[in-house]
């Protein structure tokens, strides 16, 4: 409840702004940025795409643990294990230093 309230404050505060106050908000909300980014290692980079693939394929997902993540230029490859000859298996890119996911897909 309380996130929303903030999102709905946000939101009316940049719509009211004009485009120099906009500029002014964002450059003073611009936050801490660690120095190895947001995803700094496999295990996060694990768990990030775990959270990702859970609502969208379900517990399932669990049958191609363990999963490996390969960090290649800034962007972590995370992938599941495949235990069978048939299927497939999870696939996410998510970048190192802003944690934005870059692919989703599921082989077959």
């Amino acid at each position: 409840m309380f996130k929303l309230f903030i999102t709905s404050v946000t939101i009316m505060v940049f719509a009211m702004a004009t485009p120099n106050k906009v500029e002014k908000i964002i450059n003073q909300t611009s936050g801490y940025v660690p120095n190895e980014g947001y995803v700094p290692n496999e295990e996060t980079a694990i768990k990030i795409a775990e959270a990702i693939w859970f609502p969208i394929y379900g517990e399932k997902i669990n049958d191609n643990k363990p999963f490996q993540a390969v960090l290649v230029k800034g962007i972590w490859q995370v992938t599941g294990t495949l235990h069978t000859s048939k299927g497939g298996v999870p696939y996410a890119e998510i970048q190192k230093s802003d944690c934005k996911i870059l692919k989703v897909a599921h082989g077959k």
